[in-house]
């Protein structure tokens, strides 16, 4: 999807042999754990990035988060000091600061089209996904706004479930709209997934088809999650031959308006 209108910002195809860190952060949410045990998994490979889930990968934070496995990259940080609750994206209501971050705004957009091309893992227990989160600076600024979100346990032969949309989470200007639709293709297979966010709403759209628009949007900057979860149903279940796990991307683009101040 390209309109005349838009000059494209960011074409991360993931060519290079290394990662481009001047755009990406690869550890999640770091602050909450810490950088050696949120650190991503993943490989760049004949242009594309494999991001994994290993064998041997332990819980990102046991403590907050439970056994969830996580490899992740994202585009900026923010948190406050060594235990404090101040940070982005609490992912349960305990949680307070581990590890103190130095705070980076990599990149961030503030409307604009994003697409990603990418096919996901269909085995049970993985959760694919593509979404922006607001640098939290400001506890308001917290909405997620989701581009896809794929569910290994709501993939089947060529069929899906698919979700994306909106989470308020602190935002009081902005209501819950999130979505998990069926679509007939096979998203192990490579599709674009892609986004129009505007002042007043955001389109969505499926391999260049608009899927639904949503008449509400986040009105601050917002920074990137490219990440594969993995969310055990029991750990008698990780069976070696499974892994490694995979989420592989062919690029991710983003397109900003072209008389925009961003």
């Amino acid at each position: 999807m390209l309109k005349s209108n838009y000059k494209l910002i960011l074409n991360e195809t993931f060519e290079e042999p290394q990662l481009n860190e001047q755009v990406w952060i690869p550890y999640y949410l770091s602050h909450w754990s810490s950088r050696e045990k949120t650190k991503a998994r993943y490989e760049l490979k004949d242009g594309l990035l494999h991001l994994k889930i290993d064998h041997n990968q332990e819980p990102w934070s046991k403590e907050f988060n439970g056994d969830i496995r996580v490899s992740s990259f994202q585009t900026g940080i923010f948190s406050g000091p060594l235990n404090s609750k101040i940070g982005q994206h609490r992912v349960h209501p305990t949680c307070v600061v581990r590890e103190e971050q130095v705070s980076e705004r990599k990149f961030l957009m503030h409307h604009g089209y994003i697409e990603i091309r990418a096919k996901a893992s269909a085995h049970p227990t993985n959760v694919s996904a593509l979404w922006m989160i607001g640098f939290e600076d400001k506890p308001e600024n917290s909405s997620e706004l989701c581009i896809v979100e794929i569910k290994g346990w709501n993939i089947e032969s060529n069929k899906a479930i698919i979700g994306y949309g909106i989470r308020k989470f602190q935002d009081p200007k902005l209501k819950d709209e999130f979505y998990e639709d069926p679509f007939e293709l096979d998203v192990t297979e490579f599709h674009t997934y892609g986004a129009e966010w505007s002042p007043e709403k955001v389109t969505f759209f499926l391999d260049g088809k608009v899927i639904r628009t949503i008449n509400q949007s986040p009105d601050y900057p917002m920074q990137m999650m490219l990440n594969i979860y993995e969310i055990p149903k029991a750990e008698k279940t990780r069976n070696p031959e499974h892994y490694p796990q995979e989420f592989i991307v062919d690029y991710i683009r983003v397109f900003d308006l072209k008389n925009s101040n961003n």
